[in-house]
């Protein structure tokens, strides 16, 4: 059984409800069939439903099972904006301001998810990563005890000696553009959780940077040595390890060369890069090359779930990535 089989097995023993607002996308109404027949979440589609409908119909794509609110129609709209304005006024909100916001199908999205009418939320199709975040934040807010909100991709190499047999988790690879050591042990702290969660086993952390063990240095090292000792003060049981080249973290035979006595053994499954250009960069070049999946940008630190896509995602991303996001909603 594939990764992704197993996460949807793992969604399907506790169904969950995610909230779709992208319903004016075509991909995201394939990922709604696909689901609904397979039954391993139930799902809410934001939109015009007379709108949503026409548009499946022509495009021969079958909705029956999921359900369609429309913001504007919605028993709960005027709920929401009450309590959106409740939420924001100490930052100049105004009630008219709020019935606005909610005319705007992810901000209503995730009113839905505050208000427990929807269990997560996948968006990102055909927004930015800002505008599914920002609602999120000012909506759902930090996750308690989290002090950043980071995103990491689930990458799942085919054929792959490495990591937990090919599924590694990259962090972070979707927000922070230059987290300094404290944010970096951040991202650590939330990915190795991350990793647990989906993948079931041990995390196995690597800071990485171009530099093993001091074979180089300069602030870009001294940054990612200081996050991995911040790390260590923090999560003192938990397997990391830094600084660290990426072939001295994930191949024991390296490992044993370049950075002996590691306690990863050169066995990392939870790679965190120093800086969003790398983690960026590192993503794209194992989905395309190795021809990887690739899940995410998956969000870490938010009260509840909340999952973003990359725009150039396919039905099949993001039917993964809702699945995801239940088996994390069975979690929080």
């Amino acid at each position: 059984m594939s990764f992704i089989e197993d996460i949807k097995q793992r969604a399907k023993q506790d169904i969950k409800t995610i909230v779709l607002p992208e319903s004016n996308d075509l991909r995201v109404l394939k990922a709604t069939e696909q689901i609904l027949k397979e039954g391993y979440a139930d799902i809410i589609l934001i939109g015009n439903k007379e709108k949503v409908e026409t548009f499946a119909k022509e495009n021969e794509v079958n909705l029956t099972g999921a359900k369609i609110v429309d913001p504007q129609t919605s028993e709960k709209f005027s709920f929401y904006a009450n309590e959106f304005y409740e939420l924001r006024k100490a930052k100049g909100m105004t009630l008219e301001k709020a019935k606005e916001y909610m005319k705007d199908y992810v901000y209503f999205g995730m009113m839905m998810v505050k208000e427990k009418d929807a269990d997560g939320l996948v968006s990102g199709a055909c927004h930015s990563t800002a505008d599914t975040l920002r609602p999120a934040l000012q909506i759902l807010k930090t996750a308690p005890n989290t002090k950043l909100v980071s995103a990491f991709f689930l990458m799942v190499v085919p054929n792959c000696e490495y990591g937990e047999q090919g599924a590694f988790v990259f962090g972070d690879c979707g927000l922070n553009e230059y987290p300094d050591p404290e944010a970096l042990s951040e991202i650590a702290i939330s990915s190795a959780k991350s990793f647990e969660q989906l993948v079931g086993k041990q995390p196995k952390v690597a800071m990485l940077s171009y530099s093993s063990y001091g074979s180089a240095h300069s602030p870009l090292t001294d940054k990612v040595v200081e996050a991995t000792k911040i790390l260590k003060e923090k999560m003192p049981d938990l397997v990391a390890d830094g600084e660290l080249q990426l072939d001295a973290a994930i191949i024991p035979e390296i490992a044993a060369s370049k950075a002996p006595g590691s306690p990863l053994e050169g066995k990392a499954n939870t790679l965190i890069f120093p800086d969003l250009d790398a983690g960026n960069i590192g993503y794209k070049l194992v989905q395309r090359l190795a021809k990887a999946e690739a899940y995410g940008p998956l969000c870490q630190g938010i009260a509840r779930p909340v999952n973003d896509l990359s725009r150039g995602c396919s039905s099949e991303d993001i039917a993964g990535v809702i699945a995801i996001t239940a088996v994390q909603a069975q979690n929080s």
